[in-house]
């Protein structure tokens, strides 16, 4: 039996999240989009009150969560805003690889210190010539010893620029694309590690996001996550994780820009009363409602999937394609319900727009999501009609009728339907010979 209800303490994590959100996050939103800069002491107060590392297992210390309530809490905050939203949330991203890895010992080093010294994590896969492409990884990983030396550079990194720890992906030989790709766990202050300036962005300036470069960085044998062939399935593994959460994103950035153009519409008067009485804004409105809770319900699924312990890879894409599609129809349409007013920086709009966008791209493309949603549907995906040609669409037999118990047959490639002991020699539509049928069922009751 299904049951949408949340349960007590998932309330109550989201009153939480969104007493956060409107107390310490929406009033610095704006402020700090405008310097183009994360606001640390709101990441502070974030893990000071339990909003950061939800996920960490009890074994650990940590509240053991699961990605429901990551989801819960995630829209909160991003209806506040989605460029905080992230670097709050990107220490989970951070530290998935660590809690899928294999490696016991570096759970119990890392996972104790970065619940209770603060320190932070970042998850380092993307580069400046590869974005999707996890298989296209060129930073290098070279054997010596048992130890790796890591050289290269990573881009688009969230929370590089304050990041303690780094799960970075690299490879030991390009040429073998996925097959080559290993994980490690690396520590900013070891020699080698450069972090570069914060890149400029449209959106998501409350974010920071950073180049790193490594220069010929050791890595003990002690931090690999994952040795050279196996780090590909973990970054994937992780994304399964991870992309539930991005969808929540969007659920949240768009339940905010409904919700600013609602009030908007009922209180800006044209021709004599509020544009909320023209139909033409209330569909607006009830499409932004249909798709926010259609996101929501998606977005759900899929983390609940994942705490399930099944494989979330089919619909963490879908949730992540959806809510991020929806994200910036809602936005864009509230601001149309705006007009002008919701073009200039006096309003909130423009800058759930601008941080919307970037939800299409990051952690996998709409276009890769569509890639890995059809491959899962067209091999994986069971049917429960029958095959196009065990059909006999009866057309010249009443099915419900017993003027006949004649078989029938049915043509493979146009479709036609012949009724008989015996396939007819040539089909009479299409003239494929009587080797194009097959016996669909048996006269009216097939």
């Amino acid at each position: 039996m299904l049951d949408f209800t949340l349960t007590a303490e998932q309330l109550a994590l989201q009153q939480k999240a969104r007493e956060f959100a409107l107390k310490e996050v929406l009033p610095v939103a704006w402020y700090y989009d405008e310097k183009d800069d994360i606001p640390l002491p709101v990441i502070r107060k974030a893990y000071d009150a339990g909003i950061m590392n939800l996920d960490i297992p009890k074994v650990y210390g940590g509240q053991g969560l699961g990605l429901v309530e990551a989801a819960i809490l995630t829209e909160e905050l991003a209806a506040a805003c989605p460029g905080l939203a992230t670097s709050i949330f990107d220490n989970s991203l951070g530290m998935e690889p660590v809690l899928l890895s294999e490696n016991e010992e570096i759970r119990k080093r890392y996972l104790p210190r970065i619940l209770k010294d603060f320190k932070t994590i970042c998850f380092a896969t993307s580069e400046p010539l590869m974005g999707s492409d996890v298989a296209g990884i060129r930073c290098r990983a070279k054997a010596d010893g048992e130890d790796f030396i890591l050289d290269g550079t990573k881009y688009w990194i969230t929370n590089g620029g304050l990041a303690d720890y780094m799960s970075v992906f690299a490879t030991v030989d390009p040429k073998q694309s996925h097959k080559g790709i290993c994980a490690f766990l690396v520590e900013k202050r070891w020699p080698g590690v450069r972090v570069g300036r914060p890149i400029p962005k449209m959106g998501q300036r409350c974010s920071n996001t950073v180049g790193i470069k490594f220069d010929n960085v050791r890595v003990p044998k002690a931090n690999v996550l994952a040795p050279p062939g196996e780090g590909f399935v973990l970054a994937m593994k992780t994304f399964g994780r991870t992309r539930p959460i991005i969808g929540a994103f969007g659920v949240g950035a768009a339940r905010s820009a409904m919700e600013y153009a609602m009030d908007y519409a009922k209180k800006r008067q044209a021709f004599g009363m509020p544009i909320a009485g023209f139909q033409a804004i209330q569909f607006k409105i009830a499409e932004m409602y249909q798709k926010v809770e259609t996101a929501r319900l998606l977005t759900l699924k899929a983390a609940w999937e994942a705490d399930q312990g099944k494989d979330p890879t089919l619909n963490a894409s879908v949730a992540k394609l959806y809510a991020t599609e929806v994200a910036l129809e809602v936005v864009n349409e509230a601001l149309q319900i705006f007009g002008g007013y919701g073009y200039t920086k006096m309003y909130p709009v423009e800058k759930l727009l601008r941080d919307v966008r970037l939800l299409r791209i990051y952690e996998g493309t709409s276009e890769v999501q569509r890639v890995i949603i059809a491959g899962a549907v067209m091999s994986q995906y069971q049917p429960a009609m029958p095959a196009l040609e065990d059909l006999p669409l009866h057309r010249d037999a009443d099915p419900l009728g017993t003027d006949t118990t004649e078989p029938a047959w049915r043509c493979r490639i146009c479709g036609y339907v012949h009724y008989g002991d015996d396939a007819p020699d040539e089909c009479p539509y299409c003239f494929f010979p009587k080797s194009a049928f097959k016996k669909a069922g048996a006269g009216a009751t097939a």
